[in-house]
């Protein structure tokens, strides 16, 4: 199932006054590149998971996120396209009261949502609610919260085909820590990778990804949770100013929600001196630039 990418990512080095004189390289996956909805890594979480429902004859597709959620929309517009019905289950009545501009792109790629309160979403991994919901909805196959099991880990193992053997650093944002290990798993053990929390209180995801890491694999891996600038879908003036300023020198557009918030933080850390001197850094660039539609007017790109 390879027909939704419309590019092929592409690897860009920052300019060199981004970086200099704290670390020999630092360049960008664009990920971002793949697809205007379902790119970056949101691709590689959900191609075997699709093609795993069309293989075993499933109709729809049912799965999990937030008012700000990039899975839910290119889960349903990736759906879409495959000729799959698409059920969204969202976290939080309130969202239900103002839509976000994120949910109304769901609605028009075709998903059906489901606002369901914070303590019900909570039982989105139990099995007497999965199977009530299977049953509430005639059998869709469920993939979970962002993509979250062993066809995205699969899936996100891909993304290091694109990454040389040259960098001693790999940075992501993370959400499920889904991409994070696929990555992680796929690299060489030697190689340090560092994730990028977008939501508050988000060191519990250390403990996340050494479940699915391969034992060899756990070393030099950690989860950062510093720069969620107020929560996860939350924005200051702080961090557009730092993404239009990021464009300018750049010329890489980012998004507020994951990696406008990650590039934030390592440039926080370099200015610490986090890495060493010889340190050669990729950063990839995981998508959703769907989700600055709330704050476009104040954006340069």
């Amino acid at each position: 199932m390879d027909t939704i990418p419309n590019r092929e990512p592409f690897i860009q080095p920052l300019h060199p006054d981004w970086y200099r004189p704290y670390v020999a390289a630092l360049d960008m996956l664009r990920l971002d590149v793949v697809h205007p909805v379902v790119s970056g890594n949101k691709w590689y979480k959900l191609k075997h998971n699709l093609q795993h429902a069309i293989e075993e004859g499933y109709k729809s597709v049912l799965t999990f996120g937030g008012a700000y959620s990039n899975h839910l929309v290119a889960a349903a517009a990736a759906a879409k396209q495959y000729g799959l019905r698409s059920i969204g289950i969202v976290r939080g009545t309130y969202a239900q009261k103002s839509i976000t501009p994120t949910l109304q792109d769901c609605v028009a790629y075709g998903m059906e949502l489901q606002f369901v309160s914070r303590e019900e979403y909570a039982m989105k991994e139990e099995g007497d609610y999965l199977l009530q919901l299977s049953q509430q909805f005639d059998l869709p196959y469920i993939i979970p919260e962002g993509g979250a099991n062993e066809n995205g880990r699969i899936g996100c193992e891909e993304i290091a085909s694109f990454i040389d053997d040259k960098y001693t650093h790999i940075c992501l944002a993370v959400g499920t820590g889904t991409s994070f290990c696929g990555v992680a798993n796929a690299l060489p053990a030697d190689t340090s990778v560092y994730g990028y929390a977008p939501m508050k209180g988000g060191d519990y995801l250390n403990e996340i990804i050494d479940i699915y890491l391969e034992a060899d694999k756990r070393a030099n891996k950690k989860i950062y949770a510093d720069w969620h600038f107020g929560g996860f879908g939350k924005w200051t003036d702080e961090l557009i100013g730092f993404m239009n300023e990021f464009y300018r020198t750049n010329e890489i557009p980012l998004d507020m929600v994951y990696t406008g918030k990650m590039m934030a933080g390592i440039q926080q850390q370099l200015q610490q001196q986090v890495f060493p001197a010889d340190a050669r850094i990729l950063c990839i660039h995981t998508g959703g630039l769907q989700g600055n539609v709330s704050i476009q007017q104040s954006l340069i790109y």
